[in-house]
């Protein structure tokens, strides 16, 4: 008998346990806070170009990442209901690129594009990785940071409006590298939508990315310079993708940050192991492929609702 409740308490502790919550804090956003955005006096009617604001709600969620804080942003449509979830990986590294409130140079403000998406029944999250905005930690380029998007698969778990069967992931730039590295740690993303993304590393087209970036930031660089490379370049891990998750790559021919021969060459691995994939390259397109943004919003709102919300 006692055997029995030793047993039992064990089982209770480590159902307990499992259930722990990652979220340090969740603060609403008041939009009231931030000057231009009204048309009125009393703040309660806002300026035209800003109307995408009014149908959803904005957090600042606070979560845990190998024992670290991990600032993130996500924004909730006010309807009640369930909504497919989308995992926004932002590009960049440290503080360069980083999801910012406010018009920062160097940083993406990042409301309008959540609010969009959220808009069309999504809810939309995404972090700051360690290392920038308010998280601690120190950024790996796509070394263990790749936990702090892991990690938003259980922070969405408590959000009563999450339908955590229907995830998606879509990442640009950096956030399309750490993208392909959180395909093949899991199981529970159904689609991804990556832009602009390097997919082989050890092609260095630009200096400044090696001195800047992958000497500084990534560990045991100069000692595994071309092991660590590969280890965050799609083109080497293909074969590992899951063949029943459909990708959406985007890029532009005219991207001098990340060459568009990355995809074209990704696309040939893909092929090979039957991986799922629609490639467009938009010609004449830059890396942030901003003069097709209506195409680019319209493509991946499409993409969703065929792979994410049916």
């Amino acid at each position: 008998m006692k055997k029995f409740i030793l047993h039992l308490l064990i089982i209770v502790s480590i159902s307990c346990s499992s259930q722990e919550s990652i979220i340090v804090k969740k603060e609403k956003i008041d939009w009231k806070n931030y000057k231009g955005l009204f048309q009125d006096a009393e703040q309660t009617q806002f300026k035209a170009q800003f109307k995408f604001l009014q149908n959803v709600k904005l957090y600042e969620i606070t979560y845990l990442s190998d024992s670290l804080k991990i600032q993130s942003f996500a924004t909730f449509p006010k309807k009640e209901g369930k909504y497919p979830v989308i995992i926004f990986n932002r590009g960049g590294n440290r503080d360069f690129g980083a999801l910012s409130l406010t018009k920062e140079k160097h940083k993406l403000f990042f409301p309008p594009m959540f609010s969009k998406i959220t808009n069309n029944g999504y809810i939309v999250i995404g972090s700051n990785y360690r290392e920038s905005g308010k998280s601690e930690g120190k950024d790996e380029f796509g070394g263990k940071d790749v936990n702090d998007v892991l990690n938003l698969l259980k922070v969405v778990k408590e959000f009563p409006k999450a339908d955590t069967t229907r995830i998606g992931m879509y990442g640009w730039s950096r956030g399309g590298m750490m993208t392909y590295l959180s395909l093949i740690k899991t199981s529970k993303i159904k689609t991804a939508i990556i832009g602009g993304a390097p997919t082989d590393l050890t092609i260095i087209d630009r200096a400044d990315m090696e001195t800047n970036v992958y000497a500084p930031l990534i560990p045991n660089y100069r000692e595994n310079k071309q092991e660590e490379l590969k280890k965050r370049s799609a083109f080497y891990f293909a074969n590992k993708f899951p063949k029943n998750i459909p990708l959406l790559i985007l890029h532009g021919d005219a991207d001098k940050r990340v060459s568009v021969s990355n995809p074209i060459k990704l696309s040939k691995e893909l092929d090979k192991y039957n991986i799922p994939y629609s490639l467009k390259i938009y010609k004449e397109g830059n890396h942030g492929l901003t003069k097709n943004k209506k195409e680019v919003n319209r493509e991946v709102l499409d993409w969703f609702q065929k792979y994410l919300r049916n």
